[in-house]
Formats: structure tokens, C-alpha cells, sequence
């Protein structure tokens, strides 16, 4: 897959397109701050550079990888969401992180949905998530994509949990579907302050 072939996807807020070089300042910001520290981090700036390329790359390899989320009406990143399965995981995995700045907005359970059923209406019949049991607002997100803890799958390190997604069929037009389609709207409204922790 060409790096011009990368699907673009379209939300109400979001627009989900492959990552590009400008997009790399945002990129090394967030992976070299105390953000990253769920996910390697924080990284120096040489494996920043060096993941960031891995992130164009798994695109060309695997024929799928991480949407860099941009805000549809300024153009900003938000953050990055998508398919990752380097050498030595298990699984197909759907990961995602948002930028320190934006978080709590609602915006990684709104690329996170659209990139699975963009999977999902493209041959996936599952996923998982491989999650640090201390990145708690990460578990809170799996939770409400319907993610169950799977303590039989294969981890990919000793820290992590395994969160497994529904599948095709448990999302196809079922309630959990439509509660996930509920709470998105919600962050469409100006006006919504949810409660309690800060979500993604």
C-alpha cells in the first residue's frame, strides 16, 4: 500500500488521514513528555524520529497502521488512532493516544469507533488492545468500546493486559453500538461536561 493509498476516514468532528512529516512536531512532543510513559516513553528525541518512521512504515508492510486524527474544522492533530501489529505481537491490535493539551474531549472514543468499524467493514473479525493496568483512563476507554479483560491472551510484555474487542457481530446494530453512537453525540454538544475523571 502506497503512502497516498492511505484510507481517510470522516467523522463529525474528525478527520483520520496517514500520517505525514509535518505532522512530526506533535508527534515528538507527546512521545518525549511524561504522556508517553504508558507506552515506552518518554522517548529521546532519536526514537521519537525512529517510531514516527515506523508509523509511515507499518502502513507500507501490514496494509493497515495508525490515522494521525486531525480536528476537522482548524486542521490541527489531536492525536493518532488506529491498527498497530509490529514484529512480535500476538495480535492485530487497536491502540490510540491523544495529545496532552486535548485530552478529555471525547476524541479517541470517537477515532477509536470509527477506526474499528473501518477494520471491522474491511475483514477484521476482532482486535485487541494490549493496555498498562495503571493507564487507567486507557481501560476506562476499552471499557466503553465493549472491551473485556482477556487473561488468557498471549500479552506482549509483563506490565500489560490484554483487552479484547467485540466482535463484527456484537457491534453490528446492537446496543452497545448504539450506546457508544450516544456518548459520541454528547461530545458533539458544546455545552456537555462530563463528570468525574477526564476521558478520552
Amino acid at each position: 500500500m502506497g503512502h497516498r493509498d492511505i484510507p481517510v476516514i470522516e467523522t463529525k468532528r474528525l478527520v483520520l488521514k496517514g500520517p505525514e512529516s509535518e505532522d512530526y512536531p506533535d508527534f515528538k512532543a507527546t512521545f518525549t513528555s511524561f504522556r508517553a510513559r504508558y507506552m515506552g516513553g518518554p522517548l529521546n528525541p532519536y526514537e521519537a524520529w525512529m517510531l514516527y518512521a515506523a508509523e509511515i512504515g507499518h502502513w507500507e508492510i501490514r496494509g493497515f497502521g495508525m490515522w494521525m486524527i486531525h480536528d476537522k474544522d482548524s486542521g490541527e492533530t489531536l492525536g493518532m488512532a488506529g491498527g498497530w501489529q509490529p514484529a512480535m505481537w500476538p495480535e492485530r491490535e487497536l491502540a490510540w493516544i491523544i495529545w496532552p493539551d486535548v485530552a478529555g474531549k471525547g476524541y479517541a472514543l470517537e477515532a477509536v469507533d470509527a477506526a474499528r468499524r473501518y477494520f471491522y467493514a474491511n475483514g477484521w473479525e476482532g482486535a485487541v488492545s494490549y493496555l498498562d493496568p495503571y493507564n487507567l483512563d486507557s481501560v476506562r476507554l476499552a471499557e466503553r468500546l465493549g472491551c473485556v479483560k482477556d487473561k488468557g491472551a498471549q500479552s506482549i510484555g509483563q506490565d500489560d493486559a490484554v483487552w479484547r474487542h467485540p466482535s463484527p457481530s456484537a457491534l453490528d446494530d446492537t446496543q452497545l453500538a448504539h450506546g457508544i453512537a450516544l456518548e459520541i453525540s454528547h461530545y458533539h454538544d458544546p455545552a456537555f461536561k462530563p463528570k468525574g475523571f477526564a476521558l478520552d
